[in-house]
């Protein structure tokens, strides 16, 4: 998935349906056009999910492919919910693309793992942390009121992780040194550390220091974010973020690589209790 605002996971779904619907078939790519009357990149990026699909040019596809009509509302459901505005549609004008995308893939997530080794995750944040990261990331480039918009973005995110019986699971491994890293000030950081002890208690976040006695380790290249989601047929996504574009992994052997990466961070980290005197301690140095 190329940096920008890309596709929905509802998108990603529908298009692999449709993907799959081609293929049983047997159609190739060049045949699917021709018999819809349709350019060869129209038919790809349907199915890469580069594009949506509006309702008569699904139901064209479906007639073409021979679908039975049990199952064709399911589709029409889908590619409905895929046009859905979400709530971030409202910061747009204060969001880069590739964050939006993120929000997207995040809001249907169930389960992200992380290794955080620059900042607290962005889901355990303070807006008064949130507030410094921000600023300091924008260096100056935008208005106080920007700054504030987007750390109004990060808390509407968090709570993904207490929403209703089925909240988003979250698992972190935070490099000990942004426990260390004073950001904004000593009083912020105390205030954010005490948080993170609140958060851990959470059945649906767990929460890992990874002490810097722990060496070299497999992500020295940087953080990362694998995203799971609900639905058990959509694959998994790893999320990399650099200071001006973001990039989305979704090749089968590399998220095997950041997942096997992830396990060996969570193996070198400490336990989930040590973690917690750890950063209880990081508070009363700052307080």
């Amino acid at each position: 998935m190329a940096p920008g605002r890309g596709p929905t996971v509802r998108r990603r779904r529908l298009a692999g349906e449709i993907r799959k619907l081609r293929e049983r078939s047997a159609m190739t790519i060049e045949e699917a056009a021709e018999r819809l009357g349709w350019s060869i990149a129209k038919v790809s990026r349907i199915e890469t999910a580069r594009v949506g699909i509006t309702a008569p040019d699904l139901t064209r596809v479906l007639d073409l492919y021979e679908v039975e009509e049990p199952k064709r509302p399911a589709l029409h459901a889908l590619a409905r919910t895929a046009r859905v505005r979400g709530w971030w549609d409202a910061y747009a004008d204060s969001l880069r693309g590739e964050y939006a995308t993120y929000i997207e893939l995040e809001a249907d997530a169930g389960f992200i793992r992380s290794f955080d080794a620059l900042a607290v995750n962005g889901l355990l944040q303070t807006s008064d942390y949130a507030y410094e990261i921000v600023r300091a990331a924008l260096m100056g480039l935008l208005p106080p009121a920007d700054i504030q918009r987007r750390v109004e973005v990060r808390m509407t995110r968090q709570k993904l992780l207490a929403q209703g019986d089925d909240p988003l699971r979250l698992w972190t491994v935070i490099d000990q040194a942004v426990l260390n890293r004073v950001v904004g000030s000593p009083a912020v950081m105390a205030a954010q550390c005490k948080s993170l002890l609140g958060m851990a208690e959470l059945p649906n976040v767990t929460i890992q220091v990874l002490p810097a006695t722990s060496g070299a380790h497999p992500a020295t290249a940087g953080p990362f974010s694998i995203m799971q989601f609900r639905e058990p047929h959509d694959p998994d996504v790893v999320y990399l973020e650099s200071m001006t574009s973001s990039l989305y992994v979704e090749s089968d052997a590399e998220i095997y690589r950041y997942t096997l990466a992830f396990d060996h961070l969570r193996a070198a980290a400490l336990g989930t209790e040590e973690s917690k005197s750890v950063i209880a301690r990081s508070a009363e140095r700052f307080a």
